[in-house]
C-alpha cells in the first residue's frame, strides 16, 4: 500500500481540469467547468468539473471521483498506473515502501517485463508499417478492400514479409528470448544449441493490437492470398490476453461518445472498413467467444453495445455467447443489442453495399436482449406442447439467473411465464422450491432494500476510503472471503456498491465477483490464492494479507452482519454525494432531480432502525 497521505497530496498537486479536459471538451461555467459525460452518452452537458474540490461529478449517471479515478474509469489504467503517471506530470516519487523488499521486487520486475515486451512490440509495428509501403502488393490489397491510406495509418495496419526471419534485422538479437516471450518469434527445439527460430507472422497484413492507453500489446495477421490459418493472432503473453482485450477500444474511444454506443463486430477488417466509413465504434473481439470481460470494459465506457453477427449458424451460436457474457452487466439503464446481419454479408460488404444510412437503420432494428433471451430459451422447443413449454423454461432459468436484480428481470419472468404457460407465482415458487440463487436472495431481502437502479448509491470522495468506511470495508472484505456463498446471494446493487468503493476495495470485490463467476463459492483459502493470480493483485496484496490475518468475528450470523455494513455504507455514499452537490452549487433541472432523490433516499435508509453492529474482526 502507498503510505498515509500520499494519494490525497498527489491528488491536491493535480489540475483535475487540465487531465478531464484532455478528454472532453470543458467550458467555464461559474467556478466549475462543464461538459458532456464520456461516460455515458448524452446531448445536453450534465458533467461538471471541480477545481476546488478536485473532483468531477455527472448528474446523469452519477459517475463522480478524483483524478486517478478518472483515468482508471475512462483511461483503462490500473490504479497504480494511474498514480504513476499523474505522479511524473507533478514531479512527485511514487513511494512503495509499505510492501515487502520481495513484493516491491516483483511488481518493479513485472512492470520491467512488461514495458520491455511492449516497447519490442512497437518495434516490431514500425517495422511492419514499413514494409507495407515497400510491398506494392500489400497495397494493392488494401486498396482492393476499399482501404485508403489514411485509414491504414490512423490503426498502424503494417505487412510481415514473406520470410521466415525478417526481424533480424529489427532486432539486435534474435535469440533475445522476450521476442519469443511476446509473441513475435517461435522457438523450436528443446536443446538451446539446436533450437530453430523464425518469425511467428510472414506474409501478413499486420493489424497491431492496442491497449486503452495505446500501448502495442500483440497483433493480429491477415494472409493475402489463399493459405491457413485466415487469421493468426499473437499467442497468450504477460502483456496480452485475448479474454480481455478488444481490438480497435482504443482507436474508438471517442466515436463511443459522439455515437453513444459501442458495435461489437467479428473481425479486424470489419472495425477498420466500419471506422472508414463513418463507424468509428466498432471494436472487435480476438478469434474468442466475447467474454464477461469484454463486456465490463465496454461498459466502462458507453452504455449502449450492439452485437453485429453473421444471419448463419455460426453467428447464431456467437450471439448466443455473447448474450449469456452480457446478463450479468444488463442493467435496467443499460442497452444490450443483437444485429443479425444477411448470411451474405458482414458488416463492411454491408455497408459497401447499402450505404452508411441502411446500416444506421439496421443497427437502429438491431434485437434487445430480451427478445434474444426469449429466442435462446426456446431453441429447439415446440412451445404448442406441455413437454416443449416446460423445456422452454428449463433452458431459460440459468439465463435469468444471470441477471441483476431489476424491472428487466421481473419482467422477462412475467414473459416467460406467459410462454410458458403458468403464472408468475407459480414459475416463481418452483424456481425458488428448486434452488435458484438469485430466488433465495430475493426471499432473504429486507423489505424495501430493492430499488430502481437509477436511486442507487454511488460511492462518492476520493480513492482512499476513510477510517470508518475502510473498517467497514475490512470486515466486508473478511465477511465475503469467508462465506463466498454470501456474495452470491447479494442483488446486483450491492455488488456495485461495493465494487465502486475506493482502491484497494473496489479491485478486491471486483475481483471476487470475477472468480465466483467463474469458480463459484470455493474455501476462503482457494478463494485467496486466486485472487493473488488476478490482474490487480498487485494493488490487492496488502489488504489480502490483512484478511488472511483475520480469525472469526464474533458475530455468529454473517447474513446480518454482511447487511449491517451495507446499510451503513449506503447511508454514506448517499450522505456523501448530497455533500457533494451543496458545495458544487450546481443548479441545473438535472442536479436539483438528483438532490431530491437523494434527500428522499436519505431518509428511507435512516428511517428504519439498522441492524446492531458488532465487533470487528480479531487478529
Amino acid at each position: 500500500m502507498l503510505p498515509q497521505g500520499f494519494i490525497q497530496d498527489l491528488v491536491s498537486r493535480v489540475d483535475i481540469v487540465e487531465v478531464v479536459g484532455r478528454h472532453v471538451e470543458l467550458k467555464k461555467a461559474g467556478i466549475n467547468h462543464k461538459g458532456l459525460c464520456p461516460f455515458h452518452g448524452e446531448k445536453t452537458p450534465s458533467f461538471i468539473v471541480s477545481p476546488s474540490r478536485q473532483t468531477y461529478h455527472c448528474f446523469g449517471c452519477g459517475a463522480h471521483g478524483d483524478a486517478i479515478r478518472f483515468l482508471t474509469e475512462q483511461g483503462g489504467l490500473g490504479f497504480m498506473d494511474a498514480v504513476r503517471e499523474l505522479a511524473q506530470q507533478v514531479g512527485l516519487q511514487v513511494p512503495e515502501n509499505s510492501a515487502s523488499p520481495e513484493d516491491r521486487a516483483r511488481a518493479a520486475q513485472e512492470r520491467e517485463q512488461r514495458a520491455t515486451l511492449s516497447e519490442l512490440l512497437t518495434r516490431a509495428s514500425d517495422h511492419y508499417r514499413r514494409a507495407l509501403k515497400a510491398s506494392p502488393r500489400a497495397i494493392d490489397y488494401l486498396k482492393r478492400r476499399g482501404l485508403t491510406g489514411a485509414i491504414a495509418a490512423r490503426f498502424g495496419l503494417g505487412y510481415a514479409p514473406d520470410g521466415w526471419r525478417t526481424l533480424a534485422s529489427v532486432f539486435p538479437r534474435y535469440d533475445d528470448p522476450q521476442l519469443a516471450e511476446c509473441g513475435l518469434v517461435i522457438v523450436q527445439g528443446e536443446d538451446e544449441a539446436e533450437q530453430k527460430r523464425y518469425d511467428r507472422f510472414r506474409d501478413r497484413i499486420m493489424f497491431p493490437i492496442r491497449s486503452v492507453r495505446g500501448d502495442v500489446i500483440g497483433f493480429g495477421g491477415r494472409v493475402i492470398d489463399q493459405g491457413e490459418p485466415k487469421y493468426l493472432n499473437s499467442p497468450e503473453t504477460p502483456v496480452f490476453h485475448k479474454g480481455q482485450e478488444l481490438y480497435g477500444l482504443f482507436e474508438a474511444r471517442q466515436a463511443l461518445r459522439e455515437r453513444g454506443y459501442a458495435l461489437v463486430v467479428e473481425g479486424y477488417m470489419d472495425v477498420v472498413a466500419l471506422a472508414q466509413s463513418g463507424f468509428g465504434n466498432a471494436v472487435a473481439t480476438l478469434g474468442t467467444a466475447c467474454t464477461a470481460d469484454h463486456v465490463a470494459k465496454l461498459f466502462r465506457f458507453t452504455e449502449s453495445v450492439v452485437f453485429s453477427f453473421d444471419g448463419d449458424a455460426a453467428g447464431r451460436r456467437a450471439a448466443a455467447r455473447a448474450l449469456e457474457a452480457a446478463l450479468p452487466h444488463a442493467t435496467d439503464l443499460r442497452s444490450i443489442r443483437f444485429l443479425f446481419l444477411p448470411p451474405e454479408h458482414d458488416p463492411d460488404s454491408y455497408v459497401r453495399e447499402h450505404g452508411a444510412q441502411a446500416f444506421d437503420d439496421a443497427v437502429a432494428a438491431a434485437v434487445p436482449l430480451s427478445a434474444q433471451l426469449l429466442v435462446q430459451a426456446a431453441v429447439d422447443c415446440d412451445l404448442a406442447t406441455a413437454e416443449g413449454r416446460s423445456r422452454m423454461l428449463g433452458q431459460a432459468r440459468p439465463l435469468i439467473e444471470q441477471l441483476p436484480d431489476g424491472l428487466l428481470r421481473e419482467q422477462l419472468m412475467s414473459e416467460l411465464a406467459q410462454r410458458g404457460g403458468v403464472d408468475l407465482a407459480t414459475l416463481t415458487a418452483h424456481w425458488s422450491r428448486t434452488g435458484g440463487r438469485r430466488d433465495r436472495a430475493a426471499a432473504a431481502a429486507e423489505p424495501g432494500e430493492r430499488r430502481p437502479a437509477a436511486f442507487r448509491p454511488r460511492a462518492m470522495g476520493g480513492l482512499r476510503a476513510p477510517p470508518q468506511t475502510a473498517t467497514l470495508l475490512d470486515r466486508s472484505a473478511w465477511l465475503l472471503a469467508r462465506h463466498a456463498a454470501l456474495w452470491q446471494a447479494l442483488p446486483a446493487d450491492d455488488h456495485d456498491l461495493l465494487a465502486s468503493q475506493p482502491s484497494p476495495y473496489g479491485g478486491f470485490f471486483a475481483a471476487l465477483e470475477r472468480v465466483c463467476h467463474d469458480h463459484g463459492p470455493m474455501t476462503m483459502a482457494a478463494l485467496l490464492d486466486e485472487l493473488e493470480r488476478d490482474a490487480e493483485a498487485d494493488t490487492l496484496r496488502p489488504l489480502l494479507a490483512r484478511v488472511r490475518g483475520f480469525h472469526e468475528f464474533e458475530h455468529d450470523e454473517p447474513k446480518a452482519e454482511i447487511d449491517a455494513v451495507l446499510h451503513r455504507l449506503r447511508q454514506r455514499a448517499v450522505d456523501d454525494e448530497l455533500q457533494w452537490l451543496i458545495e458544487s452549487g450546481e443548479l441545473s433541472d438535472a442536479a436539483t432531480e438528483r438532490r431530491n432523490a437523494l434527500l428522499a433516499l436519505r431518509a428511507e435508509l435512516k428511517a428504519p432502525t439498522p441492524p446492531a453492529e458488532t465487533g470487528g474482526p480479531r487478529r
